[in-house]
């Protein structure tokens, strides 16, 4: 959400004083940020792994990563671990979407870990 908003300050900061140009219909292949942000990530037989805290852009505005919290009880001792976007993929089973990886959640708890500085609104390599 940190992300989200401080995107939205920007945009919103340095855009011109003229009106924007808007779009008359939505790319089809388009998703809401919704289906990723704050959501569950299982993996491939249906145990929790961790929740969707981030989602990293770059200037073009691809989605380049996915920061997943793993581990803790309610986030305590919980640790941010980067995915690739390319590593989740989007499941429908009975009706609902989940988002699965091909990883454990003991095997993210191994993986480097990030902390999110809120003065530069940027992650970094956790150095515990």
């Amino acid at each position: 959400m940190k992300s989200l908003y401080v995107l939205a300050t920007l945009a919103a900061l340095s855009t011109p004083a003229f009106a924007a140009e808007t779009m008359s219909s939505l790319p089809s292949d388009s998703w809401t940020i919704t289906n990723y942000y704050k959501q569950d990530v299982y993996d491939k037989n249906q145990n929790t792994v961790g929740k969707i805290d981030d989602v990293l852009i770059d200037k073009s505005g691809k989605i380049t990563a996915l920061i997943v919290g793993v581990g803790g009880f309610l986030g305590m001792g919980e640790k941010d671990v980067a995915l690739p976007f390319t590593a989740v993929q989007a499941e429908k089973k009975n009706n609902k979407w989940y988002l699965t990886v091909d990883e454990t959640k003991d095997s993210l708890k191994g993986a480097a870990g990030f902390k999110y500085d809120s003065s530069t609104t940027t992650w970094s390599p956790d150095s515990k």
